[in-house]
């Protein structure tokens, strides 16, 4: 019996250092990560690792200060915040069922109960009377005497789980990894909140650069229908010249109250992200006219970096360490759960006596608990939780490729529009040239009022077209940074 007990010892012993279910290796990164993106060439960037305040490349306090005011604010954060808060919460409640679990109790109550002195004469009495009396049985009769009184009461148990099998250890493992993902979704929270904050700060500046421009193309239409009228009074042009220069007029008066409105209604757009009502929108950015522009190339790095920055890659990963350590809770449930237990309780008539051998009692002794006519229940859930974990895998290697393809689109994307921008600061230029030279004809009467109107609408369609790319390059730019994932890690924690 000895030798059993030993043997069942030493067995125990053993598998307490061993958890059920595969142990977690991280994923290796997709093949052909590494390395110059492909399409940085062609946006001018450099293999420079992006900074994590990369707005400050655009050396404009005030976008600066509304990231700033954002992820302090923005309520989206404050969510994500929350959620962390909770999961590193559900963390510790994990942690806590590798700890004893104990009960205390104690109490008084106050009522009748048996007199041993008086039970026993009262016994003897009866018998006595009833001795002589055929067929009497004094046994039948109860004692007639009882004494009222308090009774105290304490006691205490504990149990234990044994985590022979690791159930514990691959629940806190999960719940860790859990808490992980949670904390990097939050970080790609940040990431969002600081692009799209200056994503509505540069629109708003481009819509104002746009209203000056279609400010100034009014300016221009109203004094070329001026000079247009004095010709028709003069007798030298007809009525057709000045209602053609009349329609300029009034279609570059049609832009300007569209352009208004979007610009307030992306001052709206700003105000929520920094956890703000409409009408306290903040002033500083409506009063700018003109868009920053970078100084210098994008520090863009490469596909190593941007795996190991990106917060969605890393909050899949955490996914899948977490998937995996459920397996091992799955594969625990087909082994019996070992529990030591202990109790201890006392009842006695006074509280002075509570801690008397005579009044204590207690317990102590393993618990054995084994689902085993549901072996097909656990065997199920195994393979539930190797699939979960298998989409897990699939979910990761998804998400870096995902990654990867958004950096590229971003680039690629950029690049094009650089110089679809450049050929469109061009094109403004020599229609600035063109409109000057038929300026000087018209008014030495070389050419006709027409050709003029021609030069002055192709001039301000190049000016328009140019500041619709100005916005667009813009957006770009900030898209790039989104897609290389800076802007989290130096982000402050938002207000509560």
């Amino acid at each position: 019996m000895r030798r059993l007990m030993l043997i069942g010892g030493l067995a125990a012993l053993t598998l307490s250092g061993c958890a059920a279910g595969p142990n977690y290796k991280e994923p290796p990164a997709i093949a052909h990560a590494g390395g110059d993106f492909v399409s940085a060439a062609g946006a001018g960037a450099t293999n420079l690792a992006p900074p994590d305040d990369w707005w400050r490349l655009y050396h404009d306090p005030v976008l600066s200060d509304l990231i700033q005011r954002a992820l302090l604010a923005n309520t989206d954060l404050r969510q994500a915040e929350a959620n962390l808060s909770r999961a590193r919460a559900s963390l510790n409640e994990t942690r806590a069922a590798a700890l004893p679990t104990t009960n205390g109790s104690g109490g008084a109550s106050y009522g009748r109960s048996l007199s041993a002195d008086d039970s026993a004469a009262t016994s003897a009495a009866v018998h006595a009377a009833l001795a002589g009396v055929p067929g009497a049985n004094p046994s039948v009769f109860g004692p007639t005497s009882a004494q009222a009184g308090w009774v105290y009461q304490a006691g205490f148990d504990m149990n234990y789980e044994v985590d022979l099998f690791g159930r514990v250890r691959r629940s806190i493992e999960a719940a860790r990894a859990d808490a992980k993902s949670v904390e990097a979704a939050r970080d790609a929270v940040r990431i969002t909140v600081a692009s799209d904050v200056a994503r509505a700060y540069l629109d708003g500046c481009a819509y104002a650069e746009e209203l000056t421009v279609a400010q100034r193309n009014l300016d221009l239409s109203r004094s070329d229908y001026e000079l247009t009228r004095q010709e028709v009074n003069a007798g030298t042009l007809s009525a057709l010249e000045a209602a053609r220069a009349e329609t300029l007029v009034e279609q570059a008066k049609a832009a300007i109250p569209v352009l208004e409105g979007q610009r307030r209604a992306n001052l709206y757009a700003l105000a929520a992200l920094l956890g703000l009502a409409p009408k306290d929108a903040p002033e500083q950015a409506f009063r700018c006219t003109a868009a920053p522009k970078l100084a210098e190339p994008i520090p863009a790095g490469d596909g190593t970096e941007l795996l190991l920055r990106r917060p969605d890659v890393r909050e899949a990963e955490r996914t899948l360490a977490a998937e995996t350590a459920r397996i091992g809770v799955a594969v625990a449930s087909l082994y019996p759960t070992v529990s030591l237990g202990g109790s201890i309780s006392t009842a006695a008539p006074q509280g002075a006596n509570l801690l008397s051998n005579t009044y204590v009692s207690y317990g102590v002794g393993p618990l054995i608990s084994w689902n085993f006519p549901n072996i097909l229940v656990a065997r199920a859930r195994i393979r539930e939780a190797r699939a979960t974990a298998s989409a897990a895998l699939a979910s990761f290697d998804g998400t870096m490729l995902t990654a990867l393809k958004e950096a590229e689109q971003a680039l690629v994307t950029y690049g094009a529009e650089l110089a679809h921008n450049a050929a469109l600061t061009r094109a403004r230029d020599a229609s600035q040239t063109a409109y000057t030279l038929v300026q000087q004809r018209y008014r030495a009467g070389t050419i006709s009022q027409l050709d003029l109107l021609s030069a002055e609408q192709t001039l301000i369609q190049a000016e328009q077209a140019l500041a619709q790319s100005d916005q667009a390059l813009s957006e770009d730019q900030v898209a790039v940074f989104k897609a290389l994932g800076g802007g989290w890690n130096t982000a402050p924690p938002p207000a509560s």
